[in-house]
């Protein structure tokens, strides 16, 4: 079972994976009772002096105190000698609480600053779970000596398990990069599992690596995997309050210093990172709320790469769609009625649908061999692509998404009980 008592999603890996130490980077967990007792709900990270550090988050009107505090924090740029932090709950997501919020967010980051011997600029907080109700601080500060005290840069696994909310199993993911006189190490958790949809994504994300890289470089390469990755999967449409997503890198590897994102050290940290990150983004699909199938949507032949997304994401976010995939209906119907309604460019003779292998409409028409029994079969699969060429140009995006079955309304009809 997951950690909320739900049945561990079927798309699910076989277990966590075991990440490399990051040098610089300890971890501890906590039972601090945020909403439910007997349970670890509260992680603290921090992060040795010298690194940088780099961060993306929602773009909601409505996102939470953390977000906000989060973000002022590192357009602040404070010093990064002193190390920075990382305290993260789970069970109350601190959003839509007016001016509690940020005296919350005061109280708990304030705490971390003093336990560590770091400015409050480099104390950052993220909080997940229900919203609307006043986040009880003083029982995370009650913890944050404990925490403090059993630091452990093992301890990653756990941490990955405390910020879980409705998820099913905690995700992890790393990657190796041979670098200019030693390895280059990245290892990042995530949590997520309900409330995803585009707008850097919805959940929590932490990435660790002992790189050595400026900060504003270490942004850019964040930055430049986001819509490939994060921002191109959904589960059900919705864009939650609290998204973010810390990177931050130590320096503590023996390989050269990355200056310059074109070299070839450059960019074969980036695609590292990147591929840590969709990995992640990819883990988060699978444990969707009530999922029993992961699917690819490529999309070629479009306009240009934003049109393909546009176009993705109105697949991938079809209610219809996403039932007649989890009842197993080889309805493609609905995704040429959900490429009509995208907004983006298309052209009812040009267009050719596929499932896997097979083409099943071109032409304007369903495809001469189209095979219903064939087509019915590939749909019992657990893993779907979904391939759409538009036939009018060079854009293309792959995106990803789960089906939508009556377990996500189980979920959410009790989600605050």
């Amino acid at each position: 079972m997951g950690k909320a008592g739900l049945p561990v999603s079927p798309l699910a890996p076989a277990g966590f994976p075991d990440l490399p130490v990051i040098e610089g980077v300890e971890f501890a967990s906590a039972a601090a009772g945020v909403k439910y007792q007997g349970r670890t709900d509260v992680t603290l990270i921090r992060v040795a002096p010298g690194a940088s550090v780099a961060g993306a988050f929602t773009r909601s009107s409505t996102r939470a105190a953390c977000v906000l505090d989060c973000q002022s924090k590192l357009a602040a740029t404070e010093d990064d000698g002193a190390g920075a932090a990382i305290i993260v709950n789970s069970g109350n997501a601190n959003a839509f609480t007016g001016a509690r919020g940020q005296e919350s967010v005061d109280a708990v980051t304030g705490a971390v600053a003093q336990a560590l011997d770091l400015p409050i600029g480099r104390v950052f907080s993220s909080s997940t779970g229900v919203i609307g109700e006043p986040l009880p601080h003083d029982r995370i500060v009650a913890v944050i000596g404990d925490l403090a005290a059993g630091l452990d840069k093992g301890g990653v696994a756990d941490a990955a398990r405390a910020i879980m909310t409705t998820d099913t199993f905690p995700k992890g993911a790393s990657a190796t990069v041979a670098g200019q006189g030693g390895d280059i190490r990245i290892a990042g958790i995530a949590k997520g599992s309900g409330m995803i949809a585009p707008d850097m994504a919805t959940m929590l994300v932490y990435i660790f690596t002992d790189a050595s890289i400026p900060a504003p470089l270490l942004q850019q390469a964040l930055s430049g995997g986001l819509d490939a990755t994060f921002n191109a999967i959904t589960v059900d449409s919705d864009t939650s309050t609290s998204d973010a997503l810390i990177l931050a890198a130590t320096g503590r590897s023996a390989a050269a210093p990355i200056t310059d994102l074109e070299s070839e050290d450059g960019r074969a940290f980036t695609a590292a990172l990147h591929g840590v990150m969709r990995e992640l983004a990819h883990l988060v699909v699978r444990d969707g709320e009530g999922a029993t199938k992961f699917v690819e949507i490529a999309v070629t032949g479009a306009v240009d790469d934003a049109d393909a997304h546009k176009i993705g994401m109105a697949i991938a976010n079809s209610p219809l769609v996403k039932t007649a995939i989890a009842g197993q209906d080889a309805n493609w119907g609905r995704i040429v009625a959900a490429i009509g309604k995208s907004g983006g460019q298309a052209d009812r003779d040009r267009l050719r649908i596929s499932f896997g292998d097979m083409v099943l409409a071109e032409n304007g028409w369903r495809a001469p061999d189209y095979d219903e029994a064939k087509a019915s079969a590939y749909m019992q699969n657990a893993e779907l692509r979904i391939g759409v060429d538009m036939g009018l140009g060079q854009g293309a995006r792959t995106v990803w998404t789960c089906d939508l079955t009556h377990g996500y309304i189980d979920i959410n009809a009790d989600y605050r009980s």
